[in-house]
């Protein structure tokens, strides 16, 4: 019994089996769409960014590029078997099938590995993984491993390398032709931002990215709206193995002419834990030249920089701080010389006054400033950031002037001089909030924030002034006309503002890469000021001028309503819509002759059209437009209808019937790396049109010192909305590198043209500006002990003018050579330019400027290093520095004092400690260097 039991299992188990492989099972059914995703790699196993990858099946033909990690997604792919082709820029065009199942959601590819072409083409193509500049929408990003630097090099010497920057000896920072203002470490404020003191006190060799970004402010880089003119931003990240540990700088120096210049830097790095101080306290010439654009700053600075600021994180809250005092005693001596013009208000003949003038100034400043950023994420959904800031500033000016005038007026010859004393003590303390609410809502990418603040500032503002008056009946100073004319006044000024600011924002998707972007925004600025004016008598006492006094009060306000559509894909970004712009601005001013308070008032309606586009072929390539329009109220200072008498000779009278101007401004840039060449290209191109523009009217007038014919010329200033003014500025960059960066050409330059309108007697003219500056600097390496970087320039401006006078020229062409060369335990670096110019008439304006160094190795651990400076050696830093306005043109020589000595050590401390992670992973970072907890 029991065996035909078990047989019988065994039959009904053998029918089973039979009927499964008879009857068909019940199939999933084959999905519409998927996601298909993968990435692309060389036969090294690195990542490649930029490649070109084509989808192609007998329903889908779609394109895309690998991102910066080599991983490229498709999205809604109506096959699962299709034909996946790579193919770019030195990249060998590779096709391979694929067969799916067609009922998988996601599907992720095995790596997709490019084969090496074959040898006869190893000379034609090379793939090196990422490129060195990778180009985003906001971002231009370099890879820093791929520019040598040495033990010891400083972050400005690495930018140096790298192609677009400009780095200037007193730390400022040259981006495309557009200056860099703000500085950060791993996404966060480093040293208040000070660029100067971030570049060259950070060690090159911590650093893994260099980022170049479009700053549009904490509101726009939490929503994505972007709704305000964008900053230039340096943000630079630490390498993963250098995000911990602590470097110590020291550097003091000692030389003749009583000059020194000490340093001390300190930077501790854990994750998001940022501390950083730095002091400086020196008294030197910084502004030493070695290039086109003259000797810097004037005569002789004492100055001193202590910075600290500190960054962390605890869970959801973040804190990023920083205080910063800075004090300057400069003392320099300054002589100008130059024409202005005006036009006859007879016989619209041009008139011209030629002036000399000599400057002693003493001017010393003093600075505080403190700022706070907290930020809580409160959720996944909330998050608030409030930011108190403090500043307070003091400056004290002491200026003895003559100034010296030969003026050839349809009233006749006249020949005036102005020896002068003034004093002004100032200060100015400001404290202000700005905090932002953002709230994430369920649907993805809907957002919605808030933002308020308030900045209050007072000022005041003491002044005195004592000017003599001469006037002589020829050139020479022996025939004076009658007994001087004296002013000497005193003048109590404050000034108080306050300015309240509120804006809402609103993103609302409307597809996958679609959205509506909705912004309301209010500013008023309230604005109380008192300036008060006294004679001095000849006792020395003080007698009130109330026909002199200016008391008034105004407020500004301007409201913005803006809508854009925005569509997104991973090629290009586009957004257009428009701003209502309403706006007026309100005051009272007290009249001196009856006592009696006038109001003032003007409003303004716009509507602003708003259009950004981005094109970005690949992470190597991109094309930006960006229109904006901005409109600008005149100062209540420039509409007040009285006029303002403190300087005898030179007046201003305000127009109440001023219009705002309006500015249009379009930015177009083109980037291009291409990687396997080690070619860039980038050109900016910025065209501006002014309408209402307002323009000053200098209106002569004469008036009798002695009979019958002599006269004296009175300037009235009053303001006008003039058409007209428009600008366009070019720029480009050119770089190729050989021999694995050893040898780099670079070629930029701009070509810029201003044409400005304005007035004279009420008479109308136009002042045209062409300028050419070209510039072409290699920079050899042939091996790792020597650094040579050549260039030459031409630098070219010319002035047209309608009023008839000669156009000017000024020409110059500068030849120059830097660099360093290495010697066992030696660094001698050096540095020369000479310079040829013309259009300055008969003075010396072909300097030869040469400065030296040297460094000896005193440890063998790379630091500490004994140096030695010389600056100036011929002692021919006599640079003059042009300005040209519709109004004149102005050339001005200063005393740099720049040739001496400084011997002294420097000494740095360095120790990095790895990764940072949390329970023993490491932890992994956004695109700005920042870590997440």
């Amino acid at each position: 019994m029991k065996g035909y039991l078990v047989f019988f299992l065994l039959l009904l188990t053998f029918i089973g089996k039979v009927l499964a492989q008879t009857t068909p099972a019940k199939q999933p059914e084959a999905l519409p769409f998927r996601d298909v995703s993968g990435i692309v790699k060389d036969e090294k196993d690195n990542p490649v960014p930029g490649a070109v990858v084509h989808l192609k099946s007998p329903l889908d033909s779609v394109y895309t590029t690998t991102n910066a990690n080599g991983v490229f997604i498709f999205k809604q792919v109506k096959r699962a078997g299709f034909y996946i082709t790579v193919s770019g820029q030195g990249i060998p065009t590779t096709t391979k099938l694929y067969r799916n199942s067609d009922v998988a959601k996601q599907i992720v590819l095995d790596p997709f590995e490019l084969k090496p072409p074959k040898p006869i083409e190893l000379k034609e193509v090379t793939v090196n993984g990422a490129p060195t500049i990778i180009y985003k929408q906001d971002t231009v990003e370099y890879r820093a491993s791929d520019y040598k630097v040495r033990d010891g090099d400083t972050l400005d010497q690495l930018l140096k390398k790298m192609e677009g920057f400009e780095v200037g000896r007193d730390g400022s920072l040259i981006y495309q032709g557009q200056e860099v203002k703000k500085a950060r470490l791993n996404g966060k404020d480093f040293l208040g931002g000070n660029v100067a003191q971030v570049i060259q006190n950070l060690p090159a060799e911590i650093i893994e990215k260099a980022q170049v970004i479009d700053d549009y402010g904490e509101q726009a880089a939490r929503t994505g709206i972007k709704n305000t003119e964008p900053t230039k931003t340096l943000n630079v990240t630490t390498k993963p193995d250098k995000s911990i540990g602590t470097y110590v700088n020291v550097q003091a120096q000692g030389g003749n002419n009583d000059r020194y210049n000490t340093n001390l830097t300190l930077t501790h790095v854990n994750a998001n834990r940022q501390i950083g101080l730095t002091g400086r306290v020196n008294n030197t010439q910084t502004g030493v030249s070695n290039g086109v654009n003259g000797g810097g700053g004037a005569g002789t600075t004492f100055s001193a920089y202590p910075t600290v600021s500190w960054s962390d994180q605890w869970g959801k809250f973040k804190l990023t701080s920083s205080y910063n005092y800075s004090f300057t005693d400069n003392n320099s001596i300054n002589k100008s010389f130059g024409e202005i013009y005006s036009q006859s208000p007879l016989d619209n003949k041009i008139q011209t006054s030629y002036f000399t003038r000599d400057n002693t100034v003493k001017n010393v400043n003093e600075g505080h400033r403190g700022t706070a950023r907290f930020n809580f994420d409160l959720d996944k959904s909330n998050s608030f950031f409030i930011e108190p800031t403090f500043n307070y500033t003091s400056g004290k000016v002491n200026n003895t002037s003559m100034d010296d005038r030969i003026n050839n007026f349809v009233t006749g010859f006249e020949h005036l001089l102005m020896n002068g004393t003034s004093s002004d003590n100032n200060t100015n303390t400001s404290l202000g909030v700005n905090a932002l609410y953002q709230h994430f809502f369920k649907k993805p990418r809907r957002n919605f924030s808030m933002q308020v603040g308030i900045i209050n500032s007072d000022a005041t503002a003491d002044g005195r002034k004592f000017t003599t008056y001469s006037f002589f009946a020829d050139q020479t100073k022996n025939n004076r006309l009658k007994p001087d004319s004296v002013a000497n006044l005193q003048t109590r000024r404050t000034n108080k503002n306050t300015t309240y600011n509120a804006s809402l924002t609103y993103l609302e998707p409307l597809g996958a890469k679609s959205q509506l972007e909705l912004t309301g925004r209010v500013n008023r600025q309230v604005i109380d000021n008192v300036a008060k004016q006294d004679t001095v008598l000849a006792n020395g006492q003080l007698k009130e001028l109330a026909r002199l006094s200016n008391i008034f009060n105004y407020a500004f306000t301007e409201t913005r309503a803006q809508l854009n559509y925005t569509y997104t894909t991973s090629k290009f970004n586009f957004s257009v819509g428009g701003t209502l712009l309403p706006s007026t601005l309100t005051g009272t001013r007290v009249n001196n002759n009856n006592n009696q308070t006038v109001s003032a008032a003007i409003s303004n309606f716009r509507v602003i059209p708003v259009f950004r586009f981005s094109y970005i072929w690949s992470t190597s390539q991109r094309l930006n437009i960006t229109y904006t329009g901005v409109n600008t109220l005149p100062d209540f200072t420039q509409i007040q209808p009285f006029t303002d008498r403190s300087d005898p000779i030179y007046i201003t009278t305000g127009n109440p019937n001023l219009k705002p101007s309006f500015t249009n401004t379009i930015n177009a840039s083109y980037n291009n790396y291409i990687a396997n060449s080690k070619f860039t290209i980038n050109f900016t191109v910025i065209a501006s049109q002014f309408k209402s523009r307002v323009v000053s009217n200098v209106i002569q007038r004469s008036e009798l010192i002695t009979a019958p014919d002599k006269y004296r010329t009175i300037y009235e200033t009053t303001y006008v909305n003039m058409d007209g003014s428009n600008g366009l500025n070019v720029n480009y960059t050119l770089g190729k590198q050989l021999a694995d960066r050893r040898y780099n050409l670079s070629l930029n330059g701009s070509v810029s043209y201003n044409y400005n309108v304005a007035m004279s007697n009420n008479v109308p003219y136009h002042t045209t500006v062409w300028r050419v500056n070209q510039r072409f600097g290699p920079k050899i390496n042939p091996n790792d002990n020597i650094e040579i970087n050549p260039y030459v320039a031409y630098d070219v401006q010319r002035t047209f003018t309608s009023t008839g006078a000669n156009p000017s020229i000024r020409q110059t062409t500068s030849i120059a050579l830097d660099g360093m060369f290495y010697l066992g335990n030696w660094r001698l670096r050096y540095n020369a330019s000479k310079n040829f110019v013309t259009g300055l008439g008969s003075l010396n304006t072909n300097p030869l400027v040469i400065n030296a160094g040297v460094e000896r190795q005193l440890a063998k651990k790379n630091n500490l290093y004994l140096t030695f400076d010389v600056f100036d050696i011929l002692k021919q830093n006599n640079f003059v520095q042009q300005t040209v306005t519709p109004q004149g043109v102005t050339n001005t020589l200063s005393n740099a004092l720049s040739r001496y000595f400084m011997i002294g050590l420097r000494a740095n401390f360095q120790k990095w400690g790895g990764k940072p992670q949390r329970n023993g992973k490491d932890l992994k970072r956004k695109g700005d260097g920042s870590f997440i907890y």
